[in-house]
């Protein structure tokens, strides 16, 4: 199945105990969905950067919790993103066994576009 439909994202910027000159970060995510998937995701991400413009890396976890295609639950999603001189590159998957309630057993993998300045996602997933 595919679920796809636009969301907004909130970052935010939390206490880290890294030294500034360790280029490492760390962020609250919020989101919002809407289209195949409405409901909202909260998660904390981990950045580093590098002394090479558009260049650097994110790990993130967050938990969507909402309606998918009338199944209503949660799940973890983990996020994997590079950077390496401006060019993306990005994984996203569903955490194995992190479904709940109608969404148990859920697995698969989310695409994000941004497309002028607004975020979209493709949402790949099955269920048992």
């Amino acid at each position: 199945m595919r679920a796809s439909g636009p969301f907004e994202v909130t970052i935010h910027t939390l206490s880290s105990s890294a030294p500034d000159e360790a280029l490492l970060g760390r962020r609250s995510i919020a989101k919002v969905f809407h289209g195949d998937l409405e409901g909202t995701a909260v998660g904390e991400m981990l950045t580093a950067g590098t002394t090479v413009q558009g260049s650097g890396a994110y790990v993130a976890v967050d938990r969507v919790t909402g309606t998918l295609h009338g199944h209503t639950g949660s799940f973890t999603m983990l996020h994997t993103g590079l950077m390496s001189r401006g060019t993306p590159q990005l994984t996203v998957a569903i955490l194995a066994d992190s479904g709940s309630g109608a969404l148990t057993g859920i697995t698969g993998s989310f695409a994000i576009r941004v497309v002028d300045g607004q975020h979209f996602y493709d949402l790949d997933y099955t269920l048992p």
